[in-house]
């Protein structure tokens, strides 16, 4: 039977289940950009209509409803911005981000009556000082930022046995294809409520999988730029060696698009000097339907591990369909990244993690709720809230190290940069001519358990994340309703060949499926 068929008969099954959250009034399920600026160019709407029903969208599902709990917060100034793109030139209106309604991950600082948190009770009233490098950029391509989404607290670097989606200040944001299971990465609300069309664009921040692995869960689109194609300026950090933001979207071409207007050379960032001859201000150039004709795609033997045979039986379908596609699949030998690599990142983020939240919480200024991490730490103890279902190991750890000062901090970047990149995806690339490598981004979504903590028991998130190279996931299929990802990842400023692949495969192998918030 065909898999469209099964699944067919799955949600005919389980439709007494779903929530009636589909508001019939809602104009624009599933638009893209193109889709919604059409609308505005032939006059049909405007964009205060539109910012008015997405805002009303969020107050349905988000907020009442289903209460999927996926924003934080909503920009009390959105509706009066979106007036005010209507009254402007129409040579502004041609920005390739006009008029659309865009969220941001809670750790990205925004100068206006929003407040920035990471999902912390402790910075519920911290306003920043100015906009962070990239809200700039996306206001200059004329997009409305029209809210904050729900993370897992601290980017998910507070505590172990944290759970996925949770934060002390949002609670917990709910998957939208089965309401009980997780939503996982940090960047869970955005992945969550793209998703559930609750806005046509998200920001959503990288360590370690922070934005792929929410959108593979989540049945979206989800690039992680090469560390320094897009400034951190303004973000809330853990790594100063592998942070990156990126954009989140239910389509290629609208992550593409949305990439163009964020990259760029940043003072304030390091690491993005002398990025410029390696971007492009439009990725749309990439989009094209040859993205996958005789190329070389490798995957590592073993696929999850027998972490789950469900999700190695529909890669190795997929493996098939890229063939069709044009694609040479090449098997590797073994896995990318020793056990070393991965203690030494850890190592990494735990030393900067210490100096990079110091830092941001100076770049407050006087009103700082707290000013240190060892105030942070003091404030959680003393929060009954916080620290409900899962404790702070991960910063009391940092906050007794010396930070980027600490003895073996420069060995610990020196092995894993080299084990990821030389020794790990360079090698791989070189030895088997590849065009870029390929796996299962993570599992389908587990149930979520605040008591115990995330139930994940495989990713692919980590080779990539750690060499600070890009990567890109998109849906390859359906197990029990539940979307899983497939991720393409290649060497440094690879971001336009990786999207040409991934259109191709989306263009031709279409899976996006709209969320029906079902129960179970």
């Amino acid at each position: 039977m065909k898999k469209s068929i099964v699944l067919a008969a799955f949600f005919t099954a389980v439709l007494g289940n779903a929530q009636n959250t589909a508001d019939p009034t809602f104009k624009y399920l599933e638009y893209d950009i193109q889709k919604i600026q059409s609308l505005y160019k032939n006059k049909k709407t405007s964009v205060k209509e539109v910012v008015e029903a997405y805002l009303k969208r969020i107050n349905d599902v988000d907020k009442n409803g289903i209460k999927l709990n996926s924003i934080i917060t909503v920009n009390p100034d959105a509706v009066r911005i979106a007036d005010s793109l209507d009254h402007i030139s129409s040579k502004f209106k041609d920005k390739p981000l006009f008029g659309i309604p865009v969220l941001l991950k809670d750790n990205i600082d925004t100068r206006d009556k929003m407040p920035n948190t990471a999902g912390s009770l402790a910075l519920k009233n911290s306003f920043p000082l100015q906009d962070s490098y990239l809200v700039k950029k996306l206001r200059e391509a004329g997009a409305v930022i029209i809210g904050k989404t729900n993370l897992s607290e601290w980017a998910n670097f507070r505590g172990m046995k944290s759970t996925s989606g949770w934060s002390g200040l949002g609670g917990l944001t709910k998957n939208p294809y089965i309401l009980d299971r997780n939503t996982c990465g940090s960047s869970a609300g955005s992945g969550a409520a793209i998703s559930a069309n609750l806005g046509i664009v998200a920001i959503g921040t990288e360590t370690n999988g922070s934005i792929v692995c929410p959108s593979s869960i989540n049945g979206i689109v989800g690039l992680k730029p090469t560390v320094g194609l897009i400034s951190r300026q303004g973000i809330i950090p853990i790594s100063s060696t592998q942070d990156t933001p990126g954009p989140m979207a239910r389509t290629v071409k609208d992550v593409a698009i949305s990439l163009g207007t964020m990259v760029g050379e940043d003072k304030n960032d390091v690491k993005t000097f002398g990025n410029t001859p390696f971007l492009h201000k439009d990725y749309t150039r990439f989009l094209n339907l040859k993205g996958l004709n005789g190329k070389r795609l490798g995957y590592v033997k073993g696929i999850t591990h027998g972490a789950s045979k469900k999700v190695d039986d529909l890669f190795l379908q997929t493996l098939k369909v890229l063939e069709s596609q044009g694609a040479v699949i090449v098997e590797i030998e073994k896995d990318l990244l020793s056990e070393e690599v991965h203690e030494k990142s850890l190592e990494l983020m735990i030393d900067e993690y210490k100096d990079g939240i110091n830092d941001y919480l100076a770049s407050l200024g006087k009103n700082a709720p707290v000013k240190n991490i060892d105030e942070l730490i003091a404030f959680n103890k003393n929060n009954k809230e916080e620290l409900k279902y899962f404790g702070q190991e991960y910063l009391e750890i940092a906050a007794k190290s010396k930070g980027t000062k600490e003895e073996g901090y420069a060995k610990a970047v020196k092995t894993a940069q080299e084990g990821s990149r030389e020794k790990g995806i360079d090698l791989a690339m070189k030895k088997y001519n590849l065009d870029a490598i390929i796996s299962p981004t993570t599992t389908e979504a587990w149930k979520t358990d605040l008591e115990n903590g995330d139930h994940y028991s495989f990713g692919s998130a980590d080779a990539a994340a750690i060499a600070g190279y890009p990567s890109i996931t998109l849906t390859m299929g359906y197990i029990n309703g539940l979307p899983v990802g497939i991720l393409f990842s290649a060497e440094k400023w690879s971001e336009g060949k990786l999207i040409n692949m991934a259109y191709t495969f989306e263009q031709t192998n279409p899976q996006r499926k709209v969320p029906q918030f079902l129960k179970e």
